[in-house]
């Protein structure tokens, strides 16, 4: 848990991946299109992937990736980040945690 919570700290937005993955690259999408300033780890690709992904699980990800981290904050994975979206709660906590300072819903 410990490594999760270090590689989270001070970054607007954190994503842990899979680089196999659809849905990961799916969230990870959807976030950069709003021009977030994001931090993306590919568990498949890091040495101690498997470690976080076993933390990933203990904090109730399931599956593992996506999970988004927004203002240090666990998020969950694709079903809640796309709930947020749906909602249009998803670009007001970006703006909160810092990830974009501003949005034009004309865009």
């Amino acid at each position: 848990m410990d490594v999760v919570t270090r590689l989270v700290a001070e970054k607007p937005v954190v994503i842990f991946s899979k680089s196999s993955c659809c849905m990961s690259h799916s969230i990870n999408s959807l976030i950069c299109s709003f021009g977030a300033n994001r931090t993306v780890y590919e568990l498949d690709q890091i040495p101690n992937g498997r470690q976080i992904e076993r933390a990933l699980l203990q904090l109730g990800c399931q599956p593992s990736v996506p999970a988004v981290f927004i203002g240090q904050e666990f998020i969950g994975g694709a079903n809640e980040v796309m709930s947020l979206q749906v909602r249009n709660e998803l670009v007001p906590l970006l703006i909160r945690s810092k990830a974009i300072w501003i949005w034009n819903k004309s865009k």
